[in-house]
C-alpha cells in the first residue's frame, strides 16, 4: 500500500489521520483539489428574479443584524458589505411579489452556543435586531433563532406549513459555512425526506463569512460553496434583477 492510500485508509478508519498524513503530499493534492473546485465555482450560472414565479418563490435573508454586521464581538465587514445587495433584492421581491421570511440570531445569557462562540446577539439587544436598511424595506415574517440552525425553530416550522406551496428558497445573508450551509442543507433533506423536489439556491455574491484565525473567510465560502453543491443546493453566481 503507498502513501496516498494509507492516508485515505487512515481517513476511512477515522482514527489516527493525522498520524497516517503527509504534510507535503497533503497540501500539494489539496491545491490541485481546491483549484478544480474554484474552476467550478467560477463557471456557475446567473439567476433571473424574473424567472423563478413569485407564486412559488420565497426570499430568505439569515442574520442580517448588527450584532453580524456592525456592531459586538463578532461584527465582519465582510457581512456589512452584504446588505445593498440583499436590500436590493428584497425590494426586487416586493416587486414580484414573492414572500420573505428573516432569521435574527436571538440568544439567552444561558445559551451553550457560548462555549463556541464569543457571546453575541443577545435578546432585547441592538446586536439581535435587522439592519436597518432591510427593517426600512420590510415586508418579511421575522424569527428569532436560539441557535445556528433556522430550520429547527419552530416559527419557521408554522411558516412552512403555512406556507406549502413554495417551492424555490432563495437564501441570502450569513455566515456562508455556519448559518447559511445549515439551513440550505436542512431544508433540502427534509423535503428529500417527503419526496419533494424544490430548488434551494444560494447566490455566492449574496452571502459571506468571517476572518479569524484559522477561519480565513475566502477558504470557508469555497469549502461550503462545494459541500451545498454536494448536497443538492443550487449555488449560482448571482440573482439578476431586471
Amino acid at each position: 500500500m503507498n502513501n496516498k492510500q494509507n492516508v485515505l485508509a487512515g481517513i476511512l478508519r477515522g482514527g489516527t489521520i493525522m498520524e497516517n498524513i503527509n504534510k507535503k503530499e497533503f497540501l500539494d493534492k489539496s491545491r490541485v483539489i481546491l483549484e478544480g473546485v474554484l474552476d467550478l465555482l467560477a463557471g456557475l450560472p446567473e439567476l433571473k428574479l424574473s424567472n423563478m414565479g413569485s407564486k412559488n418563490t420565497a426570499l430568505v435573508i439569515v442574520d442580517m443584524i448588527n450584532g453580524f454586521a456592525r456592531t459586538g464581538a463578532l461584527k465582519s465587514p465582510a457581512v456589512e458589505a452584504l446588505i445593498p445587495g440583499i436590500e436590493r433584492l428584497s425590494k426586487a421581491c416586493d416587486k414580484e411579489g414573492i414572500i420573505k421570511v428573516a432569521f435574527a440570531d436571538n440568544h439567552t445569557d444561558a445559551s451553550p452556543e457560548f462555549e463556541s462562540y464569543p457571546q453575541h446577539c443577545i435578546t432585547c439587544t441592538i446586536e439581535s435586531e435587522i439592519v436597518d436598511e432591510l427593517k426600512s424595506v420590510g415586508g418579511y415574517t421575522l424569527i428569532p433563532k436560539n441557535s445556528t440552525n433556522g430550520f429547527i425553530e419552530e416559527g419557521f416550522q408554522e411558516w412552512l406549513k403555512n406556507n406549502n406551496d413554495i417551492d424555490t428558497f432563495v437564501v441570502t445573508g450569513d455566515c456562508t459555512d455556519i448559518c447559511v450551509q445549515q439551513f440550505a442543507i436542512t431544508l433540502k433533506t427534509w423535503f428529500n425526506k417527503l419526496d419533494k423536489k424544490i430548488r434551494v439556491i444560494v447566490p455566492i455574491e449574496l452571502v459571506d463569512t468571517y476572518d479569524l484565525g484559522l477561519h480565513n473567510g475566502e477558504l470557508m465560502n469555497v469549502i461550503a460553496f462545494y459541500n451545498m453543491i454536494g448536497n443538492g443546493i443550487e449555488v449560482v453566481k448571482s440573482i439578476v434583477i431586471e
